[in-house]
């Protein structure tokens, strides 16, 4: 794949299964063996926080804070969000197909976290936190969302226990591209 970012080769890679990342070699494009997914069927919470997030702890929405998400994820340690890749995925985010959640406690901006749809595909980028549980709120919601919505493929890019603890698994790259074939035909909206 180029080297050379825009919007329009995000989706098209994305629909290939390859993602891209920033790296200290510069902009890198990645379809690993093994991919992390969340099972929208499968999707789990622990008991703790299934009762914090019934109490609403924080206000959920979308879309409403773009740039602040940006900003908070590309500030991490050991980011991977550069600033050629903040411009495409803002370009996207106009374009209706990138989509930010926010956590917000009373008038702050809590945590959040960021994607791509394609079709009935959600491309999870990142997410970030400011006060505890923010991101994982986010997370829920997002898979309510997408659930209520009927997409098919909550992709999460790479796997961790943090992930598995939701109910993420890896799958083959061939039988996420399997998935992501299915997933990419449809047509879904990411609407509350």
């Amino acid at each position: 794949m180029s080297n050379q970012l825009s919007a329009d080769l995000i989706i098209e890679a994305y629909k290939q299964g390859i993602y891209p990342m920033n790296t200290d070699y510069g902009l890198r494009w990645f379809a690993p063996a093994l991919r992390g997914i969340i099972e929208l069927d499968h999707f789990h919470i622990s008991r703790r926080l299934a009762r914090k997030y019934r109490q609403r702890v924080f206000t959920m929405k979308i879309n409403t804070a773009w740039n602040e998400v940006l900003f908070h994820v590309a500030n991490k340690e050991n980011t991977w969000l550069s600033e050629e890749m903040k411009d495409a995925y803002t370009e996207l985010h106009y374009r209706g197909l990138a989509h930010s959640i926010e956590a917000y406690a009373g008038d702050k901006l809590a945590g959040g976290l960021y994607g791509v749809n394609v079709g009935g595909a959600f491309m999870a980028e990142s997410m970030f936190h400011l006060v505890t549980d923010a991101s994982k709120f986010c997370l829920v919601y997002l898979v309510e969302i997408l659930k209520k919505q009927g997409f098919v493929l909550l992709d999460t890019q790479d796997f961790s226990e943090h992930k598995r603890s939701f109910g993420a698994i890896l799958i083959t790259k061939e039988q996420y591209l399997e998935r992501l074939a299915h997933a990419v035909t449809l047509k879904r909206r990411f609407i509350s």
